[in-house]
């Protein structure tokens, strides 16, 4: 099997995990929305960063790995520590000012912006006009749900966090791109991630001390809501996620993350009393439609080329 891609399909535990990482990363904007008040977005986010730092950090001692700190990988590991705490401050805005379901679509239409950086810096990134529709469509819906209304009826607030929420999404993408092109794309994953929680922690305490955005009312709330972000969101998930990958096809993986704005905008409905207007839900529509082109093509062209192989060829 040397020189072979000997990651397997999806099973019953793979799906199972899956579903459960999409449920956890949809719920992560609902509970900074709810926790707003007693919690500040973005001193949670500089907290859970932390924690989930000297986490990542114990569980590379347990295993015995030692930190890469080569000139070119810790200057790439500043890029990426930087681009992880621009998305979170963006986000951390974004919650503050429009709901948690237009927050984690628009949050993950991240992959779009990746596919495209990608194609300008790698040539086996290229996209394929498959590709090329999807992006047209995720573009198109982000439209809808920004103007399908003409902006009436909406805040300008809930405007901008719109908007804050899409500058995370390209921050989160430009981090992928800057993974996958430097030298942190042959380290364990681990090492990348502890880069990432390391650096945004530092940026991100210092961002919440310059907007006074320090708010800590102590509370059980409060305290859950920082251990689900730490402990769950930023060390389990990760990490769960990251496994996943070494054992199983990416391409399979990557269409069960698809739940996670459906999920998002269900249960921030359901628990935050959150409205779904039309055109949101439109645009929501698009925009899933769109990702899934672009990242899921891989596994559509393989579907597509099996039902080929399976229907016989008309005899003339």
């Amino acid at each position: 099997m040397s020189g072979q891609d000997i990651r397997r399909p999806l099973d019953a535990q793979a799906v199972g995990l899956m579903l459960l990482l999409c449920l956890i990363w949809s719920l992560q904007q609902i509970v900074l929305k709810a926790t707003a008040p007693d919690f500040s977005p973005t001193l949670q986010l500089a907290l859970r960063s932390g924690i989930a730092a000297l986490l990542v950090w114990l569980y590379m001692r347990f295993k015995g790995e030692r930190l890469n700190l080569q000139t070119g990988v810790w200057r790439a590991g500043l890029l990426v520590g930087a681009l992880f705490a621009l998305e979170f401050v963006l986000l951390g805005q974004a919650v503050r000012l429009t709901t948690a379901g237009h927050v984690v679509v628009f949050l993950y239409s991240a992959p779009v912006f990746a596919a495209l950086g990608l194609h300008l810096k790698l040539p086996a990134e290229r996209l394929a006009t498959l590709q090329w529709l999807g992006i047209a469509l995720a573009f198109g819906g982000i439209a809808v749900a920004f103007l399908g209304d003409g902006g009436q009826g909406r805040l300008s607030s809930t405007l901008l966090g719109d908007a804050l929420a899409l500058g995370a999404a390209l921050a989160w993408g430009l981090t992928t791109v800057a993974i996958r092109v430097s030298p942190l794309s042959g380290l364990p994953a681990t090492q990348t991630l502890f880069y990432q929680l390391v650096v945004g922690f530092v940026l991100l305490m210092a961002v919440a001390w310059a907007l006074d955005e320090t708010v800590f009312r102590s509370s059980l709330p409060v305290w859950a809501a920082l251990a689900f972000n730490a402990v769950i969101v930023c060390f389990f998930s990760f990490l769960v996620w990251f496994s996943l990958l070494r054992k199983y096809l990416a391409s399979r993986l990557g269409v069960f993350s698809f739940l996670t704005p459906i999920l998002g905008v269900i249960l921030g409905a359901w628990l935050l009393d959150e409205p779904v207007e039309p055109n949101f839900a439109i645009g929501t529509a698009l925009v899933l439609a769109g990702i899934v082109l672009v990242s899921g093509y891989g596994l559509l062209l393989g579907w597509l080329q099996r039902l080929r192989r399976r229907v016989p060829a008309r005899k003339i």
